[in-house]
């Protein structure tokens, strides 16, 4: 009996061993991950430079004001049918003002698309160079005056800022865009590689009559494009927690979007004599099934776990460790982002019961209750996916379901040292912005102009060049939205940098681990 214990004991022992060699080999395998296998957190394509653009004091002042004009005029969408296009045609009039040396190039062809959208084609003086394009959009979101400091259409300046509807979406692209073009010319400089720029007059509300119809035209003549640069993301500082640095993420897809209407008949009646469940009490539970049953979490099966890899090196202690060993933390992590609004969005196909109407008198049993719900698809489902999985979830016949309208998630565009347009990005923001050492591909989840142009391009980027903090998102499409003159300068600057750096033919030799970009 005591030879049976002592070899349990030493079996125990061995086992325990065992436990601590293979604890040890793990705890190695993290650290080494973390510490000495782990990519820089910028892709050392490029150096950085300094002595970029430098605008003079007028040219500061000039581009300052030439914004403030554009924000006064109200482009505001509300819906396909109704835009305010007395405005959009006297925006289409005022930049050809503003801008002269753009409008008179001989180099440049200015076509209006759509009746009020602009698309201008820059011919370089090397035709056998791949073109790109800039996108931007001309239309706003409707601005109430009630709550603002400020009226939403009248530019003001106030300690440093700019405010008004437009600033940050999307009024400043377009002229920021245009801005960079005209300082360009002035200093009598010709881009070599041709480019286009569009300004579409209703994205907020599709985009159908102006950029899917700038793309179309596009697609007709044969353009093919090396990339294509839009709104979409932007320099985040403080808003990523664990990261101290500001960091530019650049949207490499963005999240596709089916909206639903739901809709329950049932025989009218009196309050006095209710049946067992009205048609509000029948959609209600249906509308709750929806919210208490979101969507699968897909973190790992998009570029949300490429963001995370990608500044893995950037998180304080013990995040860095965690990010850098997604192949073990991934559960715990992916449990982590599905807890705030602002991360699930990532991570998963969002529910979002938007619109519910029913009921004409406080004495009536109502004869039909509708509902309007909208998700935002994951890049890694499709829009039939979705509605197949409502159908279960919603599981009752007398909720009849109708799709609005569905489109799929843009594909992902290529991110690694090989592509044209990732360079270009990286050597950008290291020239213009010295404090952003990380660049990392993202998701947009919302939806832009430049989801129409997926047939004269594969490579899509979303990214406006502006310095985000967290009190700033709200301010997109709410109240006091405002940018700061500095932040619009550093904007004119990428541009002007980014239209001459795309006019190098020569790239540095791709590094041996795409994983840095």
């Amino acid at each position: 009996m005591a030879g049976g214990c002592g070899r349990r004991r030493a079996a125990a022992w061995a086992a325990g061993l065992g436990l601590c060699a293979g604890l040890l080999a793990l705890l190695a395998a993290v650290l080494l991950r973390a510490y000495l296998l782990r990519a820089p957190a910028i892709p050392r394509l490029w150096a950085r430079r300094g002595g970029t653009a430098a605008f003079t004091a007028g040219e500061r002042l000039e581009l300052k004001e030439a914004l403030r004009g554009a924000i006064k005029i109200p482009t505001v969408s509300v819906s396909p049918d109704d835009l305010n296009t007395t405005a959009m045609a006297e925006f289409g009039n005022y930049i050809q003002e503003v801008f002269p040396a753009v409008f008179s190039s001989k180099f440049i062809q200015h076509e209006i698309v759509g009746k009020y959208s602009h698309l201008l084609t820059v011919q370089g003086s090397n035709p056998e160079l791949m073109p790109y394009m800039l996108l931007a959009h001309m239309d706003v979101v409707p601005a109430p005056p009630e709550g603002w400091d400020f009226p939403p259409f009248s530019a003001a300046e106030h300690e440093g800022f700019i405010y008004g509807r437009g600033t940050l979406d999307n009024k400043n692209s377009a002229i920021a865009i245009l801005q960079a073009l005209e300082f360009l010319l002035r200093r009598n400089y010709r881009p070599h590689r041709s480019f286009y720029v569009g300004i579409g007059h209703d994205e907020e509300v599709s985009g159908r009559k102006g950029a899917m119809k700038i793309a179309a035209l596009l697609e007709a003549r044969g353009v093919k494009l090396s990339f294509l640069l839009d709104e979409g993301s932007a320099i985040l500082d403080g808003i990523i927690a664990g990261v101290n640095k500001p960091v530019a993420v650049i949207a490499i897809t963005e999240k596709g979007s089916i909206t639903l209407n739901f809709t329950v008949e049932k025989d009218p009646g009196h309050s006095s004599f209710p049946p067992k469940e009205t048609s509000i009490g029948i959609l209600a539970a249906a509308m709750s099934r929806l919210e208490q049953n979101p969507l699968r979490n897909l973190f790992g099966n998009g570029p949300e776990r490429m963001t995370m890899e990608h500044l893995a090196s950037e998180f304080r202690f013990p995040l860095n460790l965690i990010m850098s060993n997604l192949w073990l933390f991934s559960p715990i992590v992916s449990r982590v982002l599905a807890w705030k609004p602002s991360t699930n969005a990532l991570i998963r196909t969002t529910t979002a019961v938007t619109m519910f109407n029913a009921g004409i008198k406080v004495n009536v049993i109502p004869s039909s209750a509708k509902a309007t719900v909208n998700f935002r698809i994951h890049s890694a489902e499709k829009a039939t996916e979705v509605l197949e999985t409502v159908r279960n979830t919603v599981a009752d016949d007398r909720v009849k379901i109708d799709v609005v309208e569905a489109f799929d998630p843009l594909p992902i565009s290529p991110w690694d040292d090989q592509t044209f347009g990732v360079h270009i990005f990286q050597r950008t923001i290291l020239d213009t912005f010295p404090d952003v050492d990380s660049v990392v591909p993202g998701t947009c989840i919302g939806n832009t102009d430049s989801r129409h142009f997926t047939n004269v391009t594969n490579a899509i980027y979303r990214f406006n060049p502006l310095l985000l903090k967290s009190d700033d998102l709200p301010r997109i499409h709410g109240l006091n939205e405002r940018i700061s003159v500095e932040n619009y300068e550093k904007q004119v600057k990428f541009l002007f940098q980014l239209i001459k750096n795309c006019d190098t033919d020569k790239l540095p030799e791709p590094h041996a681990n795409s994983h840095e970009l």
